[in-house]
């Protein structure tokens, strides 16, 4: 509820903003063509005061939900790059446990990222049935029968230690599954 309202303001300040634009083209324009405005309000510039702190609280507040919002992100990306590098050590880690070489790391994790055995074939300049091989190694040394199973074996690792400790989403999952 408090993003909602969060957004209700901004898009009402946003509003605010809008109108004070447009209240001080209005005014430029007829200053400029020296037409009088037929509003009356020309003759007292008490309106076009409150229309200059309308419109600096605005900005002022809309500042700082941007400042709010960049800091947010920072956090995020923050949190991600951590994850990742997380994600990367467990892989690195499952690797080094069931001995792979050099040339299996190299294709388990482009298998990890999903390429094909004809992607990852053409990225190694060699040919398909030795990527083949070396990914039924692979499946052989970490005790899975291919691909989706050495996949699901990090996603069930990360989902049972929870790389984001700052969600409660990985916390509320854990309890629906378990009921």
């Amino acid at each position: 509820m408090d993003s909602r309202r969060r957004h209700l303001g901004l898009w009402l300040l946003f509003a605010l903003q809008g109108f004070c634009a447009a209240f001080f083209l209005a005014d430029g324009v007829f200053d400029l063509l020296g037409l009088e405005n037929t509003t009356g309000m020309r003759d007292s510039d008490g309106f076009e005061y409150l229309v200059v702190v309308v419109l600096v609280v605005s900005l002022a507040f809309t500042g700082r939900q941007l400042f709010m919002m960049l800091s947010r992100q920072k956090r995020i990306e923050d949190q991600l790059k951590a994850a990742s590098g997380a994600f990367t050590e467990l892989i690195r880690q499952h690797f080094d446990e069931w001995a792979l070489t050099p040339s299996e790391r190299d294709v388990a994790f482009l298998a990890i990222k999903g390429l094909s055995i004809a992607e990852i074939a053409t990225l190694r300049e060699t040919r398909e049935g030795t990527i083949k091989t070396q990914c039924n190694a692979i499946y052989r040394k970490a005790g899975v029968t291919g691909r989706p199973q050495l996949i699901s074996l990090f996603i069930e690792e990360l989902m049972a230690e929870g790389l984001a400790p700052h969600s409660a989403e990985p916390a509320a999952a854990a309890n629906i599954s378990s009921k």
